[in-house]
């Protein structure tokens, strides 16, 4: 009823003409003081607003344009193009093709329709799981493949889902793919360098990548250009040493021979006499650099360069060469080498085979480890060290090929009598192949020895003199010897020409014993020997079966490939041999 009353009430009132405020009901009985303080606020927020106002857009304006210009604004990397490399003859060994990076802005895609996301799952070659966690990051750029095909990229730029991006760049192709890769070597996703000359040369291939800015979108179109920053400067090409037929021809023959001798590995380098360039290196077994997906490191190992074995026999012309300069032999100073074993310095050292008297021209056609033995220990410790550091033993290389290794040669001062010995004969010393063909030069040249190159030379270098070419002349007739019947290497005779070199088996040291099972064949030769044009070194890893010596795993290989690379280059012919000799008793001596 009260309710009811109140009502009553108010319409009475409204009827006869009194306010609708004058209800004792709706009566404000506020104080004065909070009125004000109300409009006090509310004027101090309207100035506080306005300094902010002028403090954003007078003081500030810097910093917004700055925050602008991060979001709209963009650097864009304009990429340069990697120089080319080619063998001496212009053949291209690599180069780069214009490709695609597929990237994404994630957030922008997530409203894209399930069909089109699952085409470009498939364009990408992954499955949908791997793009949805590629999309899932809270970044805001992600790359979602690199180096895609421009067909590829294509279809893909045809699904137009927003937020999908496409970024030019380059990839590298390798026309002749395993056969050259241990040189050349390849580059990574970046395109930087990672093996042989493609990392030695990276400043020299990279180029300069130019940048240029724009303004995008929130969707990542670009609207404007504003400016261009800086031009790109392609990389500049490179021309290698190497000859592309004697390499082919190189990496055949020794893949023919691993495959032959069931061995685990191989290995060969062609040296030019005249100019030390690098002609041919070539490694079994290899990968292509075009699809490197089942990459193994026996695969990548260079062998060439960054193995190193004792040589064995193969190391016993530099003894008989620095005596023979020395004036302490000639090549018909005679030596008793008994009926096969020696005793020196408390050890027995062994020859294969019996050679009693005989003068240093046989000690090297038969190779006696007895008589090279006797000849090193008519002379000081200290000029076996000199003639093998001049040579490069135990010398880091410096030909600008990454991972070259410098081998090992003691210092002399701590030889025992057995030990430079044996040192004499190739053991208890480590060298790499081409450190190995490398000092041959001093024999296949006038007692002298020049810097090697992977890149192409102009004029022939400099030779620093090791031997005299008195010495040098006399062991080419002692390495010409070895290769003919009654030598230890006839197998690595080749028709029409003269040719000389050394064997060399090795014990493989395992656990730091020498292995009787386990050996490395290698041969080291020249050709033609009326006027020595290239160094052949070859080396053979653990051939498996009954034969396993140098003369016969590693003679062959350089007698197929000197045949080869001579024709190649149009050689004249300086010999009236037809045909290969090889006597039932070819095999003897140490090889």
């Amino acid at each position: 009823m009260s309710r009811s009353n109140n009502v009553n009430t108010s319409r009475v009132a409204a009827a006869k003409g009194v306010a609708f405020s004058k209800s004792p009901v709706l009566a404000v009985r506020l104080p004065t003081w909070r009125s004000r303080v109300v409009l006090f606020v509310l004027f101090a927020a309207f100035v506080a607003l306005g300094v902010r106002a002028l403090w954003l857009q007078g003081v500030s304006t810097q910093f917004l344009q700055k925050q602008g210009a991060s979001r709209y604004m963009h650097t864009l990397e304009l990429p340069a193009t990697r120089g080319k490399i080619t063998d001496r003859d212009g053949q291209v060994l690599a180069s780069s093709v214009p490709v695609k990076a597929i990237w994404a802005i994630p957030e922008d895609v997530q409203e894209a329709p399930p069909a089109k996301l699952k085409q470009l799952a498939k364009l990408l070659d992954m499955t949908d799981a791997e793009l949805q966690k590629k999309l899932d990051s809270d970044r805001s750029f992600v790359y979602l493949k690199r180096q895609v095909e421009q067909d590829v990229s294509d279809q893909i730029a045809k699904l137009d889902i927003d937020g999908i991006q496409t970024r030019k760049e380059y990839k590298r192709f390798y026309p002749q793919g395993e056969v050259t890769t241990h040189v050349v070597g390849f580059t990574n996703v970046e395109d930087q360098g990672q093996e042989s000359m493609e990392l030695a040369q990276q400043k020299t291939l990279q180029g300069v990548t130019g940048s240029r800015r724009v303004i995008k979108d929130r969707l990542g179109h670009i609207v404007e250009d504003i400016e261009s920053v800086r031009e790109p400067h392609d990389g500049k090409d490179l021309t290698l040493s190497i000859d592309s037929k004697i390499q082919y021809i190189a990496f055949t023959q020794v893949k023919d021979a691993v495959e032959k001798f069931h061995a685990k590995a191989g290995a060969a380098v062609v040296l030019d006499v005249h100019t030390g360039e690098v002609l041919a290196l070539a490694n079994w077994p290899t990968y292509n650099p075009n699809d490197r997906s089942k990459l193994t490191g026996e695969q990548l190992r260079n062998r060439v360069m960054t193995d190193t074995f004792e040589p064995g026999s193969s190391l016993k012309p530099f003894t008989v060469g620095l005596a023979l300069d020395e004036k302490r032999i000639t090549p018909h100073t005679m030596f008793d080498t008994g009926a096969g074993s020696a005793l020196i310095g408390g050890h027995i050292i062994h020859d294969t085979h019996p050679h009693y008297l005989i003068d240093v021209q046989t000690i090297i056609q038969k190779s006696s480890n007895i008589g090279t033995s006797k000849i090193a220990l008519g002379m000081p410790a200290q000029d076996m060290w000199e003639m093998f550091t001049k040579v490069g033993f135990g010398q880091q290389p410096k030909w600008g090929f990454p991972g070259a290794v410098a081998g090992r040669v003691r210092p002399y001062k701590s030889w025992r009598t057995v030990e430079q010995a044996n040192m004499s004969f190739g053991q208890g010393i480590s060298v790499s192949l081409i450190q190995l063909a490398r000092a041959y030069m001093i024999f296949a040249r006038d007692g002298d020895i020049i810097p090697l190159s992977f890149q192409k030379v102009s004029e022939a270098p400099h030779g620093t003199p090791v031997v005299s070419p008195k010495t040098a002349a006399e062991m080419r007739e002692m390495l010409e010897m070895v290769t003919q019947p009654g030598g230890s290497a006839v197998k690595a005779q080749v028709p029409g020409y003269r040719v000389g070199g050394k064997t060399g088996t090795a014990q493989k040291v395992l656990n730091g014993r020498y292995s009787q099972t386990k050996y490395i064949g290698n041969f080291i030769g020249m050709a033609p020997m009326s006027n020595p044009r290239f160094i052949i070194a070859v080396m053979i890893d653990e051939p498996g079966g009954p034969v396993h010596v140098g003369g016969d795993v590693a003679g062959p290989v350089f007698s197929a490939l000197a045949a080869q690379a001579l024709r190649a280059k149009n050689v004249a012919p300086d010999s009236d041999l037809t045909h290969i000799i090889i006597p039932e008793s070819a095999a003897q001596g140490n090889m």
